[in-house]
């Protein structure tokens, strides 16, 4: 039986958002187009393996049980510094953006929704991206954009998706994961907007949607779902403009 935690290279209490993580960097380095060399079937194999268990809670107890030694961490007084309980303590931007993607990866995922809306709410130019690196950026804002989801928070998920995707098409660091990216999103958009936000906030997700290449026949979807929220909303003049442009690239 492999080690699931070394082959992942994670540490036994990584939480679930660390080992998806982990897995994405892994298969980026082992695939062909990232290494100009061909794949490694066997180590590749294993990494597969390794996230189908550590990515099931039942598999990873199961393993846990049979192979894995727990290791039983101790503190040498109380008085050890808790980096938690600092950020929390702390009121500046930056320490409660490092505050959301903290407890996003330590298992508090509401904690990280709530303090993310939060700093939305009370902050009109409060931005996670500013505080961290690009790819940390991507890896986590795309984490927490699942969590928005999980709990029905669809526009603020697009706009965290909608930077993702555009820093992805300046820099690829998705790379083969990015068309998941491209689904998950897209799935939001024709499911989860139309009648479940606002008319207004609707408008402005369709509307960035335009900017992220999803193609002309999804375009062309967009389009007429403007022009149904402006025809909503009394703006028959636009509506049906839009309904124009959706027909000239359907």
């Amino acid at each position: 039986m492999i080690d699931c935690y070394k082959v992942l290279g994670v540490r036994p209490e990584a939480t679930l958002a660390e080992i998806k993580k982990a897995y994405r960097e892994k298969v980026k380095n082992l695939h062909p187009d990232a290494t100009g060399a061909s794949t490694d079937s066997a180590l590749f194999d294993q990494v597969v393996q390794a996230y189908r268990v550590l990515s099931d809670q039942r598999q990873r107890s199961i393993f846990d049980e049979s192979f894995f030694i727990k290791i039983k961490r101790s503190y040498s007084d109380s008085k050890s510094f808790n980096y938690y309980e600092w950020l929390s303590e702390r009121q500046d931007e930056e320490s409660r953006a490092k505050l959301i993607f903290y407890t996003l990866m330590h298992q508090k995922e509401d904690e990280a929704v709530a303090e993310f809306k939060r700093m939305q709410m009370n902050h009109a130019d409060f931005s996670l991206k500013k505080w961290f690196t690009r790819e940390d950026f991507m890896d986590y804002g795309y984490i927490l954009a699942e969590e928005l989801v999980i709990r029905g928070e669809y526009y603020d998920a697009i706009i965290l998706l909608e930077q993702i995707i555009q820093m992805e098409y300046s820099y690829q660091y998705f790379y083969i994961f990015f068309p998941d990216v491209l689904d998950f999103t897209l799935t939001i958009l024709k499911k989860n907007i139309d009648g479940v936000i606002s008319d207004e906030l609707a408008l402005d997700v369709y509307e960035r949607a335009l900017d992220l290449n999803f193609g002309k026949k999804e375009d062309a979807f967009f389009l007429r779902k403007m022009s149904e929220e402006y025809r909503r909303l009394g703006d028959t003049a636009t509506a049906n403009i839009c309904l124009r442009e959706a027909e000239k690239i359907s």
